[in-house]
């Protein structure tokens, strides 16, 4: 008897974990579809309203994607969370955001694509990237397991356009003690912690 309820108690054991392991699955799909969905509606500027809150990702679906860092960045909040992380992770929350800004607000404007992974990827195809952690020939892989989840809620705040725009419209950044002549044709708008922020003087990017 003692041999069957063993048996009886290791097969629940694997049927609960399938089961917390398709839970799981479907946090992680239903949080990347939500985002996808928002990137959309940012991208089109004529959408005013805000997202619903059965629209917006919540904070454990955000947490349940890409947990260690090392996945494949292929939907809009593993991008955008790796960007954040590797342009700011040492900047705090505050400067975190600002990242998450630019690229957001790089979202449908003229000479930018309309998705996430797209913007955070541009450039790449002539070896220019915009957002040089994506083409250093350095692993992409979050070592840092607490900013790394910062980023991720500060990427879920921003797809559900639940952050404050720090930049002032900003499309580009750049360090303090970086110099470069397209710099001097654009327009500063903020300074955070050790970055500067940008724009161009009329609405249309270069």
């Amino acid at each position: 008897m003692g041999h069957l309820w063993g048996a009886i108690s290791i097969a629940a054991l694997i049927v609960a974990g399938q089961a917390a392991a398709d839970d799981q699955a479907r946090t992680v799909e239903t949080a990347k579809e939500k985002a996808e969905v928002l990137e959309k509606k940012v991208a089109d500027k004529g959408v005013k309203a805000h997202p619903s809150p059965e629209a917006t990702i919540k904070k454990s679906e955000a947490q349940a994607v890409d947990p260690a860092g090392k996945g494949a960045l292929n939907d809009p909040i593993t991008c955008l969370s790796r960007t954040i992380y590797w342009e700011a992770r040492g900047d705090g929350a505050v400067g975190m955001e600002a990242i998450a800004n630019v690229v957001m607000n790089r979202l449908g404007q003229r000479g930018f694509p309309g998705d996430v992974c797209s913007v955070v990827k541009q450039g790449h195809e002539h070896g220019a990237c915009q957002f040089s952690w994506w083409c250093d020939h350095r692993s992409d892989d979050a070592k840092e397991v607490n900013s790394y989840a910062l980023a991720k809620e500060i990427a879920r705040k921003a797809l559900n356009r639940q952050l404050p725009d720090r930049t002032g419209g900003a499309l580009y950044f750049q360090r303090l003690k970086a110099k470069s002549r397209w710099s001097k044709e654009y327009v500063r708008t903020a300074k955070i912690g050790k970055t500067v922020f940008y724009k161009p003087p009329v609405a249309t990017a270069k």
